[in-house]
């Protein structure tokens, strides 16, 4: 895994986003996320919808031993037709780590850095899993551009509770 960035914690503002949600099992979870991604890529081609940042994956709720709650997004202003729906990225404070390739490296990275700043997530046990206010896994490399996922450079960005101050 390579460090680009972080992890650290910023203030963002809260970003329109358009995306396909749906619940996956863990397993075979990154295979449903390429195939949402292809049809959002579709989708917006076909709709004539350009992008406004890059494309995500947002996790809503975790559950690893059961259903995901997932989303695959883009930030985006525009209207959905039912498949897509339109979103927003709250704002808030967000841990935040860009790196590329491993990305169970990196998530180990930015849970245990979590951990050691005492800072909290904003994440909450469900009876369908830990429900997430915002966990993305953003893809800086367009995929449009980059079929390798193993050159994409990626940010984690989870928004944490309450007004974390800026930590680098």
């Amino acid at each position: 895994m390579e460090v680009i960035d972080g992890p650290r914690v910023e203030y963002r503002d809260s970003r329109s986003t358009l995306g396909i949600r749906e619940r996956t099992p863990f397993r075979g979870m990154l295979a449903e996320r390429d195939r949402l991604l292809e049809s959002l890529i579709d989708w917006m081609r076909d709709n004539r919808v350009e992008p406004d940042g890059p494309f995500f994956l947002r996790l809503h709720t975790v559950d690893m031993a059961g259903d995901m709650d997932i989303e695959v997004g883009v930030f985006a202003t525009g209207t959905g037709d039912g498949m897509v729906t339109e979103g927003v990225v709250p704002a808030g404070s967000y841990v935040v780590l860009r790196y590329i390739n491993h990305s169970m490296r990196a998530h180990r990275l930015l849970f245990g850095w979590e951990d050691e700043q005492q800072i909290d997530f904003d994440v909450s046990e469900t009876d369908a899993g830990a429900a997430w206010a915002g966990r993305l896994e953003i893809y800086i490399t367009d995929p449009r551009t980059e079929p390798r996922k193993t050159r994409w450079e990626t940010e984690l960005a989870f928004l944490t509770r309450g007004q974390a101050q800026e930590i680098h």
